[in-house]
């Protein structure tokens, strides 16, 4: 018997991790994901982007109209933060992936943080100020930045504990 060779490559699996984390967001316009991974292809953070610890996702608004404080835009911390802040260790030198090219904002934390390469899959905001910031500030501290040739799609399936012998 010979070993199966349709597996997935290293940077897919750690897309579907960060899509995978993206499912954990409530927000109900966008959904992204972010996965840290160090040299030995560990994972060492996740995140997703949702309201801080302690601010009820019941109370703090998930709309994209309005004004700055009726918006989601000042309450959401981005996955790429997220899993800055939860990493349990240091991430510098490691690898981002993330399913959503990360805004200026978050480009700072991730320079700041020492993170070496972002691999991205959606660029959907390529052109807009805010990316062209980020792209130009992450490429001057020399954060190489990779797309991914395939979008990863995930299917998760729930089925109760009584109904997997079925």
């Amino acid at each position: 018997m010979t070993k199966r060779l349709d597996t997935l490559s290293w940077d897919e699996y750690f897309m579907g991790l960060a899509h995978l984390s993206a499912l954990r967001s409530k927000d109900p316009n966008t959904q992204v994901g972010a996965a840290i991974i160090d040299e030995n292809n560990r994972v060492v953070s996740v995140g997703y982007n949702g309201f801080p610890r302690g601010c009820s996702d019941d109370e703090f608004p998930w709309d994209r109209e309005g004004g700055f404080l009726i918006s989601k835009y000042a309450y959401v911390v981005h996955a790429e933060l997220n899993a800055i802040l939860n990493s349990p260790r240091p991430v510098r030198g490691c690898t981002l992936y993330v399913s959503l090219f990360p805004c200026n904002e978050c480009a700072k934390a991730i320079i700041q943080a020492g993170i070496a390469k972002i691999v991205y899959e959606s660029d959907k905001y390529d052109g807009t100020d805010a990316n062209i910031v980020s792209k130009r500030m992450l490429r001057a501290a020399g954060v190489e930045l990779v797309q991914v040739d395939n979008t990863i799609r995930l299917s998760v399936e729930r089925r109760t504990n009584s109904e997997k012998n079925k």
